[in-house]
């Protein structure tokens, strides 16, 4: 059973820098495309970032130059590196898992961040 689990959340000023950890099982990791998405109140769940099994990586205009998405096949896990963190960008945080060229997909649970103060 595919099991997400989002870690390292959490509320950080502007300008300032957080590390989000997406640590998965019961997936062939090393096989899926891992993407993270994110969902202000009252707005849609949107694209952050995507990263390939060949680690070609795809970002949102809004956070191209300041979010890079990294993977670590031998920990089954997805990151997040979130730098010049603004207020737009507070949203809760949901790590994907995609099969290639099928609809096969998992999500976490998703982890709040909050740019404020």
């Amino acid at each position: 059973q595919a099991q997400l689990v989002e870690s390292g959340g959490g509320l950080v000023q502007p300008g300032g820098s957080l590390r989000l950890s997406c640590a998965t099982s019961g997936i062939i990791f090393s096989v899926y495309t891992m993407g993270w998405y994110r969902q202000a109140p009252g707005k849609q769940r949107e694209l952050v970032a995507t990263i390939t099994n060949v680690r070609n990586t795809n970002y949102a205009d809004s956070v191209k130059g300041r979010f890079t998405i990294s993977r670590d096949n031998a920990k089954n896990t997805v990151y997040l590196q979130m730098n010049f963190l603004i207020p737009e960008d507070t949203a809760i945080y949901y790590c994907n898992a995609r099969y290639p060229n099928s609809r096969v997909d998992y999500w976490g649970q998703g982890t709040q961040v909050t740019v404020s103060g």
